[in-house]
């Protein structure tokens, strides 16, 4: 695994590939940090193309990612990653719209519990999925990390989120 550290307004993010692409895009700091594991080399030349897109997300300049992408997980993990990527830049939907889309829609709980296991923040946005009531939910960066790129990405749209 190779790995380097995207840096930004929410503090460092460890971005992580291994061969068959992204594996991780974990904030270093906040309710669930993480650190390199020992094995793993710095490699800021192979990851460059990486953090150039977290850059320019970050700048407000980019809504949709292009960057192959290999997280692990279950299949229902991976169904419902997937069905986090088709929520657009700037929305939000809720845990039971997330279960609905993947069809079953009494899973909100296991889906509440496989957006908590992403282990590729921003890029597979989970930050976009949010109560039924509309409240902001669990972020593993932590509420104010997940307040904050929701406002991102509604002043990118000419919109502003009031939290």
């Amino acid at each position: 695994m190779r790995y380097s550290f995207c840096h930004s307004a929410l503090g460092p993010l460890l971005v992580a590939i291994d061969q068959n692409g992204l594996r991780h895009v974990e904030f270093i700091q906040g309710e669930r940090p993480i650190q390199p594991a020992p094995e793993w080399q710095r490699d800021d030349v192979a990851l460059a193309p990486f953090i150039e897109q977290f850059e320019a997300y970050f700048a407000g300049r980019l809504q949709h990612f292009d960057l192959p992408l290999a997280a692990r997980g279950t299949p229902f993990q991976q169904a419902v990653w997937q069905a986090l990527c088709e929520i657009p830049y700037g929305e939000t939907l809720s845990y039971l719209d997330i279960a609905q889309a993947i069809g079953n829609p009494k899973a909100m709980r296991a889906v509440g519990a496989a957006n908590g296991q992403n282990p590729l923040s921003i890029i597979v946005p989970c930050h976009r999925v949010i109560g039924r009531n509309g409240n902001l939910t669990g972020y593993g960066g932590g509420l104010p990390i997940k307040r904050w790129l929701l406002a991102l990405e509604q002043d990118s749209r000419g919109f502003i989120l009031t939290p």
